[in-house]
């Protein structure tokens, strides 16, 4: 299976996913729902197509506060623009706001391929012969409590967290090609499953892909972990991550919003 490809099969399971955003909360006064966690095995294609919502549109929070209400004398194409505009002047001041560099960490060894338009980064790097990609994104269907001390929730803007998730492939030359799911959380990175593909095979729902990860022996799940170490996916990346893909997800935003803004005013 070629890297295309398996970046095709990430990109459908992230689709299927919804997508709330951090910055709604920022914009509106509503109240936060939690979720319960989802497990990353429910994004194989199968599953992903069959969970996909009728109109494939992922779902997200958002209006401005001060979003312009309905009115009889206008049009509902007019209405719908001005409520628009008003979400991009909140989004984009929220941005200024918060405006920072997001520089990589210390001694960071993979080239960063983050393509407009794309709801996924891709990590990549060559070791040794080999050539590492990790798809990262961000899963706003699974975010974490974050708050400790059991207050309201609802009020508090950094009580929630969205989830990362990545695939990462692990390929030899003329050889096969090593999959792994994985979960980011503040407390660990875990492998959710795994699986050894042939790149000259056919993808087939029926081809054994050996066991769940939390069913191997312990002494091998941590052995798997320290093959990603050493191969630069570590737990440290994570709130570099978070903070570089929750920056991407709100200027994706604001480019979503004047598409539609262009095709409303046609």
């Amino acid at each position: 299976m070629s890297s295309a490809s398996l970046a095709a099969r990430l990109l459908r399971r992230a689709a299927s996913s919804s997508r709330a955003s951090t910055l709604s909360r920022r914009c509106a006064h509503s109240s936060a729902t939690s979720r319960a966690p989802v497990s990353l095995a429910q994004f194989h294609p199968a599953a992903a197509a069959a969970a996909a919502s009728p109109s494939g549109a992922p779902a997200r929070r958002f209006l401005s506060s001060q979003s312009p209400a309905a009115s009889s004398k206008i049009s509902p194409d007019e209405n719908l623009r001005r409520v628009i505009d008003s979400e991009i002047e909140c989004v984009v001041e929220s941005e200024e706001g918060s405006a920072q560099q997001i520089d990589p960490p210390e001694d960071f060894p993979f080239e960063i391929i983050d393509n407009p338009g794309d709801q996924s980064i891709v990590l990549k790097r060559e070791l040794a012969g080999e050539t590492i990609k990790a798809t990262v994104y961000t899963n706003f269907d699974t975010e974490e409590d974050l708050n400790n001390e059991g207050s309201d929730a609802e009020n508090d803007d950094d009580s929630f967290k969205p989830a990362l998730q990545m695939v990462v492939t692990v390929e030899k030359p003329g050889g096969s090609i090593l999959e792994f799911e994985c979960n980011f959380n503040d407390d660990e990175l875990a492998i959710e499953n795994m699986r050894l593909l042939n790149r000259d095979a056919k993808f087939t729902e029926n081809a054994y892909e050996g066991p769940q990860f939390s069913d191997l022996d312990e002494s091998l799940q941590k052995s798997f972990h320290r093959y990603l170490e050493v191969r630069g996916i570590k737990h440290s990346l994570h709130d570099w991550l978070h903070e570089y893909m929750m920056t991407k997800d709100e200027r994706e935003y604001v480019v979503w919003l004047k598409n539609m803004r262009e095709f409303i005013e046609k």
